[in-house]
């Protein structure tokens, strides 16, 4: 499988090394594994509610990608993707259930994930612009945690700092004027 990135690390014995971390390695064959037994999970799923969409599995840096395609999916997204993030738990619970290990596995339907990390990068950007102009910190609404790490990863590409306050559900991301 490919991770889709280009500058990715080679692979070495199923490990690859990772470039932040060069003593860390990622298993490739496990979070394959994972997404092999997520991919029967979610199509099990749809089966049962008599969808129809093919299934798409990767690897992306260090966790395994799901992406349910060819179909028109909104029942299992939810209004503001939260029966898309009920689907992911429901889903990393079964891989921890056959592998007995803790998953950071990402499941997408109908390409929303990525419709929504474009979405957030704006937000993460105009918030940057905002706070430069500003010098004043500026915080945003409540975001999961996939929103979150979106938010902060633009708000760096800005050059500018951010962090993450509050408890869940309601944590959200404040962005940081430069000293």
């Amino acid at each position: 499988m490919s991770n889709g990135n280009t500058d990715a690390p080679e692979e070495s014995g199923g490990s690859v090394a990772v470039a932040d971390a060069p003593e860390e390695t990622i298993d490739i064959e496990a979070l394959e594994h994972e997404g092999d037994v997520a991919a029967d999970y979610i199509e099990g799923l749809l089966d049962i509610a008599d969808f129809d969409g093919d299934i798409d599995m990767d690897v992306e840096g260090d966790r395994a990608v799901v992406s349910v395609v060819g179909a028109t999916l909104d029942e299992l997204i939810g209004g503001e993707g939260e029966v898309l993030e009920a689907l992911q738990e429901l889903t990393r619970l079964a891989v921890h259930r056959s592998t007995g290990n803790r998953s950071r596995l990402m499941l997408d339907i109908g390409g929303w994930r990525e419709g929504r990390r474009a979405e957030l990068r704006k937000v993460g950007s105009e918030a940057a612009a905002e706070v430069k102009k500003s010098g004043e910190a500026k915080a945003l609404e409540p975001m999961t945690p996939f929103e979150r790490k979106v938010v902060h990863d633009a708000v760096a590409d800005a050059g500018l700092t951010s962090e993450s306050e509050g408890e869940e559900p309601y944590r959200y991301v404040v962005v940081l004027p430069a000293d």
